[in-house]
């Protein structure tokens, strides 16, 4: 992942593997070999969960954190001309409402949504390929992550990752569609 990232030298590109059945991933990694750093999401049989992330060392235990309010939150986006028109100014909804918003970081932002940094990931546009392994690791680091309306993500289209269900929420209801 992270294609327009490798070509221009960023060190943001990572490489994405996931498993799992058709429901959904049950395992992703996040490989960023630039840095030599690892993101791996685990969620087991009876919703255990595990995310862990290592350079030069053993894995390190790691979780998204926690933040209520839309304010608050550091949101982070590939770019910022995500998806058609429409989709364009439900993001600009959100981002208007966030404390910061960033732009190009591709798959990595989901590593950093897992490890705690960042608070939100939204996108459009997405392959299945493309949100499978971020998925997995989001959510095995107790976050969440579904479509704009709050469905299952992972067969790709737009794709909101949250560190916390509340600002999830927050985010949900700016995305919806006004007519």
């Amino acid at each position: 992942d992270g294609t327009r990232g490798f070509i221009s030298g960023t060190p943001t590109w990572g490489v994405l593997v996931a498993v799992g059945p058709a429901t959904g991933p049950t395992l992703g990694l996040l490989d960023q070999p630039f840095t030599g750093e690892r993101f791996l999401g685990e969620i087991g049989p009876g919703g255990s969960q595990r995310a862990t992330w290592r350079r030069e060392g053993p894995p390190e235990p790691i979780t998204v954190r926690p933040c209520a309010d839309m304010a608050d939150a550091v949101l982070f986006s590939t770019y910022p001309e995500i998806g058609a028109p429409q989709e364009r100014d439900a993001f600009a909804r959100v981002a208007s409402q966030a404390k910061l918003t960033r732009y190009g970081l591709d798959c990595y932002a989901y590593g950093l949504c897992a490890a705690g940094q960042v608070d939100l990931v939204i996108e459009a546009g997405l392959a299945p390929y493309d949100i499978q392994a971020p998925a997995a690791l989001v959510i095995a680091a107790g976050g969440i992550v579904t479509d704009w309306e709050g469905g299952p993500a992972h067969s790709g289209g737009r794709a909101i990752a949250a560190g916390d269900a509340r600002v999830h929420a927050q985010a949900l209801e700016l995305l919806a569609w006004k007519n």
